[in-house]
Order: C-alpha cells, then sequence, then structure tokens
C-alpha cells in the first residue's frame, strides 16, 4: 500500500494544538499513514498520551504567540493544520485578553511566518459557532457569521486574514467543524455528547440544560478522516475554500435521548437513565449544511452520535476514563490549574 504522505515534497505536517483533544487523536493517525510530526503545543495537559516512542514523532512545548520559534519549528514542514485556541465560550470567558491574543492578535503573524518557511499548506479550524443563532432551515457558508460570543467571534475574524496570504504555493482552506464527539487519548469532558454520556454512566442522571437548541455534531474519527483528506487533495480543488464539516443536526434534549438509550444497553446493570431538564442562558443553535464539502471534496462522515457514545462507553468499561473529576478532562479546570497566561 502507498501511503498517503508518499509524494509529497515534504511529509513532515505540524499541528498546533496537537495536544489538545483532536490532537491527540489526529497525530497517531497522521503518524500511521506515513507522515513525520511535529506538535507545537503548551502542553497544557500533558505529554503522556503521545506515542513518544515513534521516531517520527517530534514535541515541540512552544506559545503559538512567540512567531521566532513558531517560524523555527515551521522549517522544512509542507503543511501546517492550526488547531491551537483557548476553546470554547467558557475557556474563553475565563481571561479574555489571554484568550485574544491567542486566538486572534497572533494569528495573521503565524500565517505569514508559516509562509516564510517553505510551509505549502495551511488548514485552519475555525467553527460552526461562528453562525451564532440562526432560523434559517439550512445553514451553508455563504450565511453571515452572527457571533454571540467572542470565542466564535474571533474564529471568523481570522479567516479572511488567512485568505489574504492564499497564493499558487501557499494553499489555504478553513473548515468550520460542528462540535465534535467521541473517545480520544486526551479527552474533553466538557462537550455536549461527551458529557451528558459521562453524566449518565456515573450519575444515573442526565441534566439538560434547555434541549431546544438545534447543534451539529461530528465524531472525532471523521474529524481525523477530513484533515487527513486535506492533506491529499490538490491544492487546486481546496484553496480559498470555506468548508462546514459536520454529521447531524440534532436538538440537544433527543442528544440526551440517544445518551440515555445507548448507555442503557452498554450498561443494563446501571438500571434506567434519569433526564432532568433545567432553563439555559447558552442560545447558540444553527442546523448546519454540509452539501458543499460532500460535492467540493467527496467528504462525507460516516460515525453517528451514537458511535460516539459507544466509544465513550467502552473506554469507561475499559478503564480508559478512570475519574472523570480530573482537571484534565476539562478545558477552564485545566487552565485555572496551570495558571495559563
Amino acid at each position: 500500500m502507498v501511503s498517503a504522505a508518499q509524494g509529497k515534497p515534504s511529509s513532515r505536517v505540524l499541528i498546533t494544538g496537537g495536544g489538545g483533544y483532536v490532537g491527540s487523536a489526529l497525530t497517531p493517525r497522521l503518524l500511521a499513514a506515513g507522515y513525520e510530526v511535529v506538535v507545537y503545543d503548551m502542553m497544557y495537559f500533558g505529554t503522556d498520551h503521545f506515542p513518544k516512542g515513534n521516531p517520527k514523532l517530534t514535541l515541540i512545548e512552544g506559545d503559538i504567540r512567540d512567531t521566532a520559534t513558531f517560524r523555527r519549528a515551521c522549517e522544512g514542514v509542507w503543511a501546517v493544520i492550526h488547531l491551537a485556541c483557548i476553546s470554547n465560550d467558557p475557556s474563553f470567558e475565563l481571561d479574555e485578553s489571554l484568550s485574544k491574543t491567542i486566538n486572534y492578535d497572533c494569528f495573521e503573524p503565524m500565517v505569514v511566518a508559516a509562509k516564510a518557511a517553505g510551509v505549502r499548506r495551511f488548514i485552519y479550524a475555525s467553527t460552526s459557532s461562528v453562525y451564532g443563532v440562526s432560523d434559517a432551515p439550512e445553514v451553508t457558508e455563504d450565511h453571515p457569521l452572527v457571533p454571540i460570543t467572542l470565542y466564535n467571534k474571533y474564529k471568523g475574524m481570522c479567516e479572511p486574514l488567512l485568505f489574504k496570504h492564499q497564493a499558487d504555493d501557499f494553499t489555504c482552506v478553513t473548515v468550520r467543524p460542528s462540535t465534535v464527539c467521541g473517545y480520544a487519548p486526551r479527552l474533553r469532558l466538557d462537550l455536549t455528547v461527551n458529557i451528558l454520556t459521562s453524566h449518565a454512566i456515573t450519575n444515573r442522571k442526565i441534566t439538560v440544560f434547555g434541549g431546544e437548541q438545534m447543534r451539529p455534531n461530528l465524531h472525532i474519527d471523521d474529524m481525523c478522516d477530513l484533515y487527513e483528506l486535506l492533506l491529499t487533495l490538490p491544492g487546486e480543488k481546496i484553496a480559498g475554500q470555506t468548508f462546514n464539516a459536520g454529521y447531524r443536526n440534532m436538538k440537544v434534549g433527543d442528544i440526551a435521548e440517544v445518551v440515555r438509550k445507548v448507555v442503557q444497553e452498554e450498561f443494563p446493570e446501571l438500571g434506567p437513565i434519569e433526564i432532568v431538564r433545567t432553563p439555559s442562558n447558552d442560545i447558540r443553535s444553527y442546523h448546519v449544511n454540509s452539501d458543499k464539502i460532500r460535492k467540493a471534496i467527496g467528504f462525507t462522515p460516516k460515525r453517528s452520535v451514537e458511535d460516539a457514545v459507544r466509544d465513550l462507553c467502552r473506554a469507561f468499561r475499559q478503564g480508559l476514563i478512570p475519574s472523570t473529576t480530573d482537571d484534565r478532562y476539562y478545558n477552564v479546570r485545566t487552565m485555572k490549574a496551570v495558571n495559563a497566561r
């Protein structure tokens, strides 16, 4: 079998934020595909989950705001996958000044540094939350960005900054992923599907805040499939493009019902799982359309929310999640514990 990494000017890929949730699943995936992987990360969540014995893996404890160090890390790199950010609204609001410097102020200098270092492809992970609240039946990539928090405001503001630097020898592409779910080596239990599953197993009760909000979801393995695909496609197919990436739009209340069903099947010894509804001030709601990415590059997610819940159940059963109270599973707690600044 020919490796996906073969035939590139270089098979070296740098992942900013590679120590985070998605990065912890993507890094071993790319290594297995034959890529050399450079993880550039502050390592807030430690390094124990990395396959450190792999000679194709390089770990750099670095700050993306340190443009000079980032540029040196990009030497010999063919593609950058930019995942690093202060992720999600509660984390951003913990220290808005810090978050702005990481999520926005340093972004264009990073892009410029990568291009100057000879990087040929820059893949930016934006977010579907840039749409804020929309009652449109289908939210496509052309839908106005109506951010309702600083997190999704700055995520959206970075997109045009990236495309300013699009060139024949520097392919730029933006992905607006749905809420990612499922098990990863550096797990997050502060995301909708994951936290509902954790509560169902540990408390035998699911608390739903609101419930009518519409949220798009994407299995973490599908997210990794997409990044791997974006590394293999000809530049002209993706240059200057923005893609929604989601599997299914579901109401939060319906997600809870799926979680209850699967957990009761996987852990019958727990007995009935209770669902409790409570009011919420989180009004984000949007029905994301992902037709463009399917038609343009043939990307179709293969895994469902139910699959993500089953994966999490298996991880619990196998002892891979020893304590749901550990700070490392929660971004805000970890940022406080490490005194991020």
